[in-house]
């Protein structure tokens, strides 16, 4: 019976530290960067008005912007905002083009950003301004009201810890005796 009880013990901290990580995962927010599909399933082309699909959508900083294309005929230039206006590429700030037609453009300062299509297409509507912006800071937490009826986000979380505790307690003390 002693070897039994040796070899329970890694089982029951595995199985412990195995919730432990579970709990952290579920009470940390995940954070992670977007990556736009520039035009959605249309992608970068004419006849797409790419003003009407920004419009929505939050760019942050981190993300990304995914440019498919006809590589033989289209490009990715980032430009300032006068060149933008005009459909103006002879001056780009940034040529993104790798010849692949698949092309990725990280969003990595908060700052607007103008990207065109030279070779004349700008004028059929290939050009795309985005604003980027810093994530908004988590939600503050705030006193339970008491007027509340339902338990808020912050009354949950003091409850999960001592949970997984008890359940790890628990769990070993049934491997313990089994």
């Amino acid at each position: 019976m002693e070897g039994v009880k040796g070899g329970t013990g890694f089982g029951s901290l595995a199985v412990v530290v195995l919730v432990l990580m579970w709990a952290e995962m579920a009470m940390v927010p995940g954070v992670s960067a977007t990556r736009w599909i520039v035009g959605a399933n249309m992608g970068w082309t004419t006849n797409v008005n790419y003003t009407i699909w920004a419009q929505d959508k939050h760019f942050y900083n981190g993300d990304w912007l995914f440019f498919v294309y006809d590589r033989n005929q289209m490009n990715v230039l980032e430009v300032n905002k006068t060149d933008y206006e005009s459909c103006n590429s002879d001056h780009p700030l940034h040529n993104w083009t790798t010849g692949a037609g698949r092309d990725v453009m990280p969003l990595n300062v908060t700052r607007n950003y103008y990207i065109i299509s030279g070779k004349g297409f700008c004028y059929g509507g290939m050009k795309l301004a985005v604003h980027v912006e810093n994530l908004p800071p988590p939600p503050s937490t705030s006193p339970l009201n008491e007027k509340s009826s339902s338990p808020s986000l912050t009354s949950r979380g003091k409850f999960v810890l001592p949970t997984v505790f008890a359940i790890g307690a628990v769990w070993d003390a049934f491997l313990r005796f089994w």
